[in-house]
């Protein structure tokens, strides 16, 4: 039975800066946790918070679940993850995904087309910046280097980092729901950010995880809520599942629709989408089955919890991602899975 690590997980800032960023992170390298995560939407980014957690932690490691591709070029995103890098003397890991149409287009004013090919591109660019051994090119659609296209001045010239960066092999890992987007993930990056996954259901993405190597990574997002009703403490996760099944995409291109579909809950899944859609979200959340909402959180009392870590250990996942909670919740987790 393999064993795992515990990563916390951060999220994205809400309408303000959350209280407890340092004192969480802290607590969880003190406790032995492998890694902590930052996130962005359209809000807060990912990258600077980690940077105020590592002049505060010494040993964890520090990633971002995810980077959205559209927030900037790959060149830039490969100077930000070279500078981590040095500031948290190599403890840096950098996850990356496309987001979703809405964002991309809405927010940062691009088009969302071939999501696959910009990332194959993007991780490219990023892999010849970290390893600087020749001037960066790409004569790839997305991400021409130099660029020739419509008003250039025709000047460009390929570029080499002036900084040495302080590892050629910063681990990227993937933000993937799609089975495409997941082989590609096995096939180009170090890891892979799934946004739920069900240890009772491994033969939904078992095909695309087919050709991952023996040191490829899944870290997986785990909600955890440590009650005694199984039924009570499933109702936050049922929330979560209802607005992001619900709401967090267009009704014809929402990935955690489709994803709840192909791990078999077709129509629940639809129901959902449709009474978000209408504003009824209480009732979008009250559709979401309570074995689906169990079957990709850890959620009961302790005993529960313990036994059912069993199934995680017999997965390919190696890290346990805990949403930001409390001190409490931490610490039961440390001695569940590490002790």
């Amino acid at each position: 039975m393999a064993s795992l690590n515990l990563g916390l997980g951060l999220g994205y800032w809400g309408a303000r800066p959350p209280a407890n960023i340092i004192e969480a992170a802290q607590e969880a390298e003190r406790l032995g946790f492998d890694s902590i995560w930052s996130a962005e939407a359209y809000g807060s980014d990912a990258l600077t918070p980690l940077a105020y957690i590592a002049s505060h932690t010494e040993r964890i490691k520090l990633g971002t679940s995810v980077v959205q591709l559209s927030a900037r070029t790959p060149t830039a995103t490969a100077m930000a993850a070279l500078t981590l890098d040095h500031l948290s003397n190599g403890r840096f890991m950098l996850g990356l995904g496309v987001s979703g149409p809405q964002v991309v287009e809405g927010w940062y004013g691009q088009p969302f087309s071939k999501p696959l090919s910009r990332t194959r591109e993007y991780i490219d660019i990023i892999r010849q910046v970290l390893r600087r051994e020749a001037p960066v090119t790409s004569d790839g659609p997305h991400y021409p280097l130099p660029y020739v296209g419509e008003g250039s001045w025709g000047l460009g010239k390929p570029l080499k980092s002036i900084t040495h960066p302080l590892r050629a092999d910063v681990p990227i890992f993937l933000g993937a729901e799609g089975p495409k987007n997941v082989a590609l993930a096995a096939e180009i990056a170090d890891g892979w950010l799934p946004l739920y996954y069900s240890p009772y259901r491994q033969e939904v993405y078992a095909d695309s995880l087919a050709h991952a190597g023996p040191d490829f990574q899944i870290a997986q997002m785990v909600l955890v809520n440590i009650q005694d009703d199984v039924e009570a403490a499933l109702v936050p996760v049922k929330h979560f599942l209802g607005l992001y099944i619900g709401g967090m995409g267009a009704k014809e291109h929402n990935f955690h629709t489709r994803l709840m579909e192909r791990m078999g809950f077709e129509a629940e899944a639809q129901k959902i989408q449709e009474l978000y859609l209408e504003g009824r979200k209480a009732e979008a959340a009250a559709v979401v089955p309570d074995a689906f909402a169990d079957e990709i959180s850890l959620c009961g009392p302790v005993e529960r919890i313990r036994d059912r870590l069993d199934a995680w250990r017999e997965t390919p996942v190696t890290t346990l991602l805990l949403a930001n909670q409390g001190t409490d919740t931490l610490r039961t987790m440390a001695e569940l899975v590490l002790s």
